[in-house]
């Protein structure tokens, strides 16, 4: 990214440019990517592309002001944090699903983030309701956080000889399994099959299902799918009402997601 690319980005998140590459300085970028830029599964069902290469991330995310999901999020974001200094690896993750199943290879991207005052930190603002601030990678105590209490813990697997082996990470939230985050680096194009099995498959919910979703000031979140509107608050009480023509659903995506559309997405038929 040039510095016109950065500029913009920044101004996308309302973010001011940080002086160095701290952890505090990657806690306020995530914060604010948070609360900015949605994650959302429309382009899926609008018959849109989803291409895993810089300028069209960074045209979608930051040109057009839309957000994205997991691979779109975090692989903006990654080059935002890159283009400002911090030393930014990509990993690969499988979310774990009902019955403690493992979702597909390639499943989720997240960054590992080395900033200049010695912090190492999983930094993730593709993952839905996950994390508001970065979680110390080497940490394998409990870490509050304002979304839950967050713990990454070795994953033991059975090896070849049966003994225990080492390596990737169980990231939970609040007791409860989240995904499993390898430790070896990756590249974006690793995802490309990901995001092309999430897009198409009819197992996939982002093909059965419509979402867009954010955090607020405040700390909650707010979430359309399809026309139902749900503000959660900071104390997990729900108030849910149902929008009843198109104008309200895109006047919804407009005024609280920041997103102009030129039609209301709907589900496609499998």
């Amino acid at each position: 990214m040039n510095s016109a690319q950065i500029d913009a980005y920044l101004r996308r998140i309302g973010a001011a440019r940080p002086e160095r590459p701290t952890a505090e300085a990657l806690r306020e970028l995530q914060v604010r990517h948070l609360r900015t830029v949605p994650f959302e599964n429309l382009s899926i069902h609008l018959g849109e592309e989803i291409v895993l290469e810089e300028k069209r991330l960074l045209d979608k995310v930051v040109g057009a002001r839309r957000g994205g999901f997991c691979y779109e999020l975090n692989g903006a974001f990654g080059m935002l944090l890159a283009g400002l200094g911090f030393d930014v690896t990509l990993l690969a993750a499988r979310v774990h699903g009902a019955g403690g199943r493992l979702g597909i290879p390639y499943d989720h991207l997240a960054l590992r983030v080395r900033t200049s005052d010695g912090g190492d930190l999983l930094a993730d603002v593709g993952f839905g309701a996950n994390s508001h601030w970065p979680l110390a990678f080497g940490e394998r105590d409990d870490q509050v956080d304002p979304a839950g209490t967050f713990r990454m813990e070795e994953a033991e697997e059975p090896g070849l000889d049966g003994a225990p082996e080492y390596g990737d990470l169980d990231v939970l939230r609040d007791g409860t399994a989240q995904y499993r985050l390898e430790t070896r680096r990756r590249v974006l194009g690793d995802f490309v099959a990901g995001a092309w099995w999430h897009s198409t498959s009819p197992e996939s919910h982002f093909t059965q299902s419509l979402v867009c979703s954010r955090v607020t000031e405040d700390g909650g979140r707010i979430t359309l799918s399809g026309r139902v509107f749900t503000v959660t608050g900071v104390d997990g009480t729900k108030e849910v009402s149902e929008l009843g023509t198109d104008e309200e659903v895109l006047g919804a995506y407009r005024e609280r997601f920041g997103m102009e559309l030129g039609r209301v997405p709907v589900v496609r038929e499998a």
